[in-house]
């Protein structure tokens, strides 16, 4: 075996695994940093998570208990890294995720093949928390699938917290005549979604760098007949004036990141900005598709 990359493996919770979705700041100053996977290793248990830590070289005992120290649950083990063999260990870091399947679309990382018949997105699986591995991403897919299914046009697309693009990109897949826009507070989250769009041919999507909808651009491609939130529970509720304001006339909004308990919140909210909810999926991460009233 080679020295070369390690592993360490930490067991967490879901809210811990999450915070591996962003860049961390606690770990920013490592280089080369740790490739950081988040996994949910049995969908029963949904509250039980893995992080995989994979390091260039033999990492210290101090590098290895800075990133335990981003997992509470974790703190009662000394941290501990073992070498793997003599391999891409980017592809290793890549291995755990599993292709997708959400409607017609199919999400997979580079070391996975296409599947003929389906509408094929490649997303690097550092960016796993984008890719439909986590629920609510994977139901908003759904959701666009079943209405364009059932006869929905759109024409003016916006993707709000766009995080890695996927959901842009779907509705453009849906909706190819549409004009596209997606936003997101993180300018680093744009330059992602950038390079992905380039690997996966999407093009024509204008891409904004904003806080909310405030940004000029947004203001002036408004009003929206689709727009697509896949953000958390109560950003959504603290921006419902404005992203309902967004909405065009019998305009659609499709609205996640949001658990079971919180979607009657999020969806009266919008009802006081003139929403009425046509539709909302089940399981534990809801999909609530609002439509604008006349």
């Amino acid at each position: 075996m080679s020295a070369e990359s390690w592993k360490m493996t930490l067991n967490c919770n879901r809210a811990e695994a999450e915070q591996f979705a962003d860049d961390i700041p606690e770990l920013a100053d490592l280089d080369p940093a740790p490739v950081i996977v988040a996994t949910e290793p049995d969908p029963a248990r949904p509250d039980d998570w893995q992080i995989d830590a994979y390091f260039e070289g033999k990492p210290s005992r101090d590098v290895l208990r800075r990133v335990a120290a981003l997992v509470p649950s974790a703190r009662a083990k000394e941290p501990r890294a073992h070498p793997l063999p003599t391999e891409d260990w980017v592809t290793l870091s890549q291995s755990g995720f599993e292709p997708l399947e959400a409607g017609r679309f199919y999400v997979r990382t580079p070391d996975h093949p296409a599947r003929r018949g389906k509408i094929d997105f490649v997303i690097p699986a550092g960016l796993a928390f984008g890719t439909g591995q986590h629920a609510t991403t994977s139901g908003c897919l759904s959701m666009l699938d079943a209405m364009k299914r059932r006869g929905a046009v759109y024409r003016n697309v916006l993707d709000l917290g766009t995080g890695t693009g996927l959901l842009a990109f779907a509705a453009m897949k849906l909706w190819p005549l549409a004009q596209a826009t997606a936003s997101d507070i993180d300018p680093v989250s744009i330059a992602v979604v950038r390079e992905n769009a380039v690997l996966n041919g999407v093009g024509r999507l204008h891409l904004v760098v904003a806080d909310g909808l405030s940004h000029r651009d947004l203001v002036a491609r408004a009003p929206y007949d689709l727009v697509i939130a896949n953000i958390l529970a109560q950003p959504l509720i603290d921006m419902a004036p404005w992203i309902a304001a967004s909405v065009a006339q019998r305009g659609t909004l499709v609205l996640a990141g949001l658990l079971d308990t919180q979607a009657a919140a999020v969806a009266r909210a919008y009802r006081r900005q003139g929403m009425r909810l046509a539709e909302a999926s089940g399981g534990e991460w809801p999909v609530l598709r609002m439509v604008a009233r006349r």
